[in-house]
């Protein structure tokens, strides 16, 4: 029989457990049947109808979903890109101390509301914005480039601002957790740093790297405030194609809709799951 500190250890591990089950997995539950009902003028009936995913998989929604998927595609490389220079330097180029510092400075914009965020950037890519005002006092052009916003160029660059730095937090966790004597034995065997990294840094870094992907890609294919503010009237992902159709109460389309990116999270996250040791990620942290 437990004593009672084993009970009160296992109570305050069951509470995570608890949290997610009730603010997590319940919702996603309830989301998942109600993408099957049915709904008839402003009411909605329980039922087991596949119209919801019928309409969406047929209908021009499916376009959307495969521009989503190709933008979150690009959004994730570019973030990759981005972000793992990055880590890498504060991993491995500055001491402890000034990486937290500079961790600790990316958290810093997201104090600030998301739409406050997209609105600040809008306003730098617009006609009158900073940038064209630098461009036109250069004489790069005679006018205002229209290009910079309410275009694809806007919401992939918006998208990339908003979450390379969740990007940058796994990367970093991963690199760090490296175990730099791999590293120093084989550049004490007369190994290039080039090849090093290809051969040592880069492979034991991918469990970082796959997790860097799933935030980058899991937030862009469910992003609902950048392509509206940025993208213009009219410019649908799948984030505000879901908030549309709520918009005009089709709850099982939009519970369809939110399935589907759902169960595209899952999916991501079982192959982690699957190809990756949890203590690859997390590293000495974890370890000890």
């Amino acid at each position: 029989m437990p004593r009672p500190p084993e009970l009160l250890r296992y109570g305050l591990l069951s509470l995570p457990g608890l949290f997610v089950g009730t603010f997590l997995l319940v919702p996603a539950g309830l989301t998942f049947v109600i993408s099957f009902w049915e709904r008839k003028g402003f009411s909605l009936h329980p039922a087991f109808s596949f119209a919801s995913y019928a309409a969406f998989f047929s209908g021009v929604r499916l376009e959307v979903l495969q521009i989503s998927l190709l933008l979150a595609v690009i959004v994730t490389l570019l973030g990759l890109l981005l972000a793992y220079p990055v880590s890498y330097f504060l991993a491995y180029r500055v001491r402890p101390r000034t990486s937290r510092t500079w961790l600790f400075l990316l958290s810093v914009p997201f104090v600030i509301n998301p739409v406050i965020r997209n609105f600040a950037l809008a306003y730098i890519l617009g006609r009158t914005g900073p940038v064209n005002q630098m461009v036109l006092a250069l004489g790069l052009t005679d006018r205002p480039i229209d290009w910079l916003l309410f275009s694809n160029f806007a919401v992939v660059l918006g998208l990339v601002v908003s979450y390379v730095p969740f990007m940058i937090y796994p990367l970093w966790l991963s690199l760090a957790g490296i175990d730099r004597r791999f590293v120093e034995a084989s550049w004490m065997l007369g190994v290039p740093p080039g090849q090093t990294f290809r051969k040592v840094t880069l492979p034991l870094s991918l469990p970082g790297i796959f997790a860097a992907a799933i935030f980058g890609f899991v937030g862009t294919f469910g992003e609902s405030t950048v392509p509206i503010i940025l993208g213009g009237l009219g410019y649908q992902l799948m984030g505000n194609t879901i908030t549309s159709a709520l918009d005009v109460l089709n709850y099982p389309s939009a519970a369809a809709m939110s399935s589907v990116v759902t169960i595209s999270m899952l999916v991501f996250l079982l192959i982690w799951y699957r190809l990756f040791d949890i203590r690859g990620f997390m590293g000495k942290i974890v370890q000890t």
